[in-house]
């Protein structure tokens, strides 16, 4: 066997049959030995020898093939990744190499490299012919049909599968795998190949049928269900054959995508029609395709509820409350045509449902139809909160959360650091409290600590390391290495000297935590601390000032010497307003300690940070920016420097000092920030907006998704909310992703519910947004309209009409104006404004709109706006 064993070093892959053919079973097996050897070598090879581990890959494969005996470690061996690159295996050689087994064998390999999912679809031309040779049943794997429309798509002309043996059992799978074989949806003639299956006997049609709807009933990706629409459509079903499968055309009207959705329609349509859909049929599937966000589907349900109820008005009762449930739709349009159908059905119902539909309407209906309605039903019931001046329904104000104590046992310690160890660290206030448990219980008996957090560390991946790399730890895992004694202080005061880049704002918090956790760690080892003061007592990280008074106290009692990062970080997070501040800045001054001195004067200096300044600039394609389309403008909003924090600060904070210009050189996040972040200066939230803007604008302007997601914890924050917290609210309202404009809403009525949104200053920079490019129109309205929704009428009323006179009086008018303007009528209209306004009142540009001819959704949503601000609420619009 020596032979085949230097065949394969040297990579003679085509030597390898005649070597393995001339030897016997005992042979074969013997040498399974070696070539298990080389191959566990050859991983270990360099990129310089690529081309001698390609050549002994192919030769280890056909060799290893050849001599295992057994189906299953032959199948192992050939689908076997490590002994693959970019080019195809060697095929011929592997079919010459088993040329001699029996056919139930072949079968065997046959059907588990078909079965495996990795390697079955590169492996159809192989699998195939052991197929054919050994007389096997045809596999159905989904990586085999996969094969076989590649290898049926790879030739010239249309595929043939009429000819095709394995059609019959193929064809039905297709419909089947977990995602749409590649060449239906590029190779044309597919489709046409599958309809002539039928004629040719190879294929019934009741499968290629029902393996269309069944697919579409599954769902999946647009492209996919594309294919099996089209091929539905081109079987041209017949009546009995759309009749006998109406429940499924029920299922995928209410909940396909719109294109099947739409298909679905048009079939139950022709069911009616000719009477094979019954009244209570038509109800069940309108009620649920009433309440699509879709309006050509709701509009052509409609159309289909009218033909239904003209030709049996018997049905006017189960129909019409369903009709009424568009009451509610947030297209005023729509609203107005169910209104119109069950105005001319309202005859052929009883006195009860009567009433349910006028109850219907009352509570549903937007103002603007409310007098057409009181025509329709005779009058209306009133509306329950309808008296009085209109108020809106914000959410109440989040109550801010106190922090827990640190634990104050060392099991109780042990366990929230084990679990920390395990989350990774993502909760700032589980991180702050497990650094200040084992600062405390470092003060208290550091032996004790030591010998208790060991057993947690020794699961660590860097635990067997001599010393521990600090590049490889920081937070809770550095400072309980320390107490465990495996931190070297010259490495640590190495890494403590370094600052930070003052051009990345997010690397400029970062430096923070580290500094922090890198100083808790030196005193353990040093001087222990009682105690941390920079430990939050709210949720937001905020420390309250009485709170940090007594701790410098406590400090002064224990003659213990503060941590300069731990008062910094202290000094950041402190209240700074409100009540109680005045008091405690008296009382720090009165410890008569170098710290308390420099509280007392931190507590009445006022603000922070000066005043931002706003500006318009263009992006570089650097950083951050090259996200962004090069030429594009942006917002931004640039800080001053902060003399006190450069002047008496800790080397790591700095920067944090620095002027800052969003440019996007030297910062490279273009991903969410989190709460530790925003902890870092919880009373200073215009601030930590300017800096975070840049990377909340990605959310609109580019394909970002979640960087709005800390909006609501950025509001909920101290501190001022100025421009660059409404600019990136605004930012954040108009993102590209749901999630992203659901977390500005909920940013948005926090802050509207604290009294702290300036209505005039989101909407006019709403407005310079959509102007710039940065923020689409579609997606704004779907953000003000989820906002309004809950009650917020009045105050997305005020936004809007800040908004409006720019968009209105643009040179061009912006794409999506029309639903912006019907969600402002519709605000407009719920919220009063005409009775909260001067008479006459209108928004500046409207009029002129109004005005024009035709029956554009601008021009018809203008002219509601303007009925809605200048006549009481109800009064038909002209």
């Amino acid at each position: 066997m020596k032979e085949l064993l230097d065949a394969v070093r040297q990579g003679r892959a085509e030597d390898v049959p005649g070597l393995v053919k001339s030897s016997d079973a005992a042979g074969r097996k013997g040498v399974l030995g070696e070539l298990k050897t080389l191959r566990a070598e050859a991983r270990n090879w360099g990129w310089d020898q690529w081309e001698k581990r390609r050549r002994v890959h192919h030769a280890l494969l056909v060799a290893g093939a050849g001599c295992h005996g057994g189906a299953a470690a032959a199948a192992t061996w050939i689908g076997a990744r490590d002994l693959r690159d970019w080019r195809q295996p060697p095929y011929g050689l592997l079919l010459d190499v088993l040329h001699d087994r029996d056919a139930a064998w072949l079968g065997d390999v046959a059907h588990r490299l078909a079965g495996r999912a990795a390697t079955a679809r590169e492996d159809y031309p192989l699998v195939h012919e052991l197929v054919r040779r050994s007389g096997c049943p045809v596999p159905v794997t989904d990586g085999y049909v996969y094969g076989w429309v590649d290898e049926l798509s790879r030739r010239g002309r249309r595929p043939d599968l009429s000819a095709d043996p394995q059609a019959p059992v193929l064809v039905p799978r297709l419909f089947e795998t977990a995602e749409l074989a590649d060449g239906l949806s590029w190779k044309e003639g597919w489709t046409e190949a599958l309809v002539a299956l039928p004629g040719a006997g190879a294929v019934e049609r009741a499968v290629l049928v029902d393996g269309c709807v069944a697919r579409l009933l599954r769902g999946g990706r647009a492209s996919d269900l594309r294919f099996f629409l089209g091929l539905l459509r081109t079987l041209e079903l017949t009546a009995d054959e759309e009749r006998a499968r109406t429940a499924d055309w029920m299922g995928l009207a209410a909940d396909a995508p719109s294109t099947v959705a739409g298909h679905a329609q048009d079939v139950l349509s022709r069911l009616a029609a000719s009477g094979d859909l019954s009244a209570r049929r038509v109800a069940e599937v309108s009620a649920s395709v009433l309440f699509r966000t879709e309006k050509k589907l709701v509009r052509a349900q409609l159309v289909l509820l009218g033909k239904v109820l003209r030709r049996d008005r018997d049905a006017a009762g189960e129909l019409l409350p369903v009709v009424a449930e568009v009451f509610g739709h947030e297209d005023t349009a729509l609203q107005e045509r169910a209104l119109k159908l069950v105005g001319r059905h309202l005859d052929a119902v009883g006195g009860e449902v009567r009433r349910e539909l006028a109850d219907t309407a009352a509570a549903l209906l937007s103002p603007v139809h409310r007098a057409v309605a009181t025509e329709v039903f005779g009058g209306l019931p009133d509306q329950v909160g309808a008296d009085g001046p209109y108020e809106d329904l914000l959410p109440p104000v989040p109550e801010p959360q106190r922090v827990a104590p640190a634990a104050r046992t060392l099991p109780e310690l042990v366990e929230e650091v084990a679990a920390l160890l395990r989350s990774g660290e993502e909760d700032v206030i589980d991180v702050e409290r497990a650094l200040d448990g084992l600062t405390r219980s470092a003060y208290e008996d550091l032996a004790a600590l030591r010998e208790a957090i060991m057993p947690l560390l020794a699961d660590e991946w860097w635990w067997g390391e001599d010393r521990v790399n600090l590049r490889h730890v920081d937070g809770v895992r550095l400072v309980a290495a320390a107490a465990a004694g495996r931190v070297r202080l010259d490495d640590l005061r190495r890494v403590m000297r370094s600052g930070s880049d003052a051009r990345c704002v997010h690397r400029r918090l970062e430096r923070i935590r580290e500094a922090r956790a890198q100083e808790v760690a030196w005193r353990i080892m040093t001087e222990p601390l009682p105690f941390l003061l920079a430990t939050p007592a709210w949720h937001t990280g905020t420390v309250e000032p009485a709170e940090l008074v007594e701790r410098l106290a406590a400090y002064g009692r224990l003659g213990a010497g503060p941590a300069e990062c731990d008062v910094a970080q202290a000094l950041l997070r402190v209240r700074r307003t409100g009540p109680g501040v005045a008091e405690a800045a008296e009382a720090a001054a009165a410890l008569g300690t170098p710290e308390g001195t420099r509280l007392a004067g931190w507590l009445t200096d006022g603000e922070l940070y000066g005043p931002g300044t706003r500006e318009v600039v263009e992006m570089s394609g650097r950083g951050w920016a090259a996200a962004v389309p090069s030429g594009t403008g942006r917002i931004v909003v640039s800080t001053p420097g902060q003399p006190v924090i450069q002047r008496e600060f800790p080397p790591a904070f700095r920067a944090l000092g620095s002027p800052w210009s969003a440019t996007g050189d030297g910062c490279h996040h273009w991903w969410a920030t989190d709460g530790a972040d925003l902890a870092v200066l919880p009373e200073d939230r215009e601030t930590l907006a300017a800096w975070l803007l840049p990377v909340v604008t990605l959310a609109a302007d580019a394909d970002v998704r979640d960087v709005a997601r800390p909006l609501p914890a950025l509001v909920e924050a101290g501190g001022e909310a100025g421009p660059a917290l409404h600019l990136a609210l605004g930012c954040g309202l108009g993102a590209r992703h749901t999630e992203d404009r659901l977390a500005a809403v909920d940013a948005l009525l926090v802050l509207a519910a604290r009294e702290q949104l300036d209505a005039a200053r989101l909407g006019g920079d709403l407005a310079a947004l959509v102007g710039l490019g940065t923020v689409k129109l579609n997606r704004l309205a779907d953000s003000l309209r989820t906002a309004a929704a809950t009650g917020a009428y009045a105050t997305l009323w005020a936004v809007l009409a800040s908004a409006l006179p720019a968009l209105l009086t643009a040179d061009e008018p912006p794409r999506g104006l029309g639903g912006i303007l019907a969600v402002a009528a519709d605000c407009a209209e719920r919220c009063g404004a005409a009775a909260q306004s001067r008479a006459g009142a209108t928004v500046d540009g409207l009029d002129a709109v109004a005005a024009r001819p035709g029956s554009s959704q601008v021009v018809v949503q203008a002219r509601r706006l303007v009925n809605a601000l200048r006549q009481p609420t109800g009064q038909p619009a002209s």
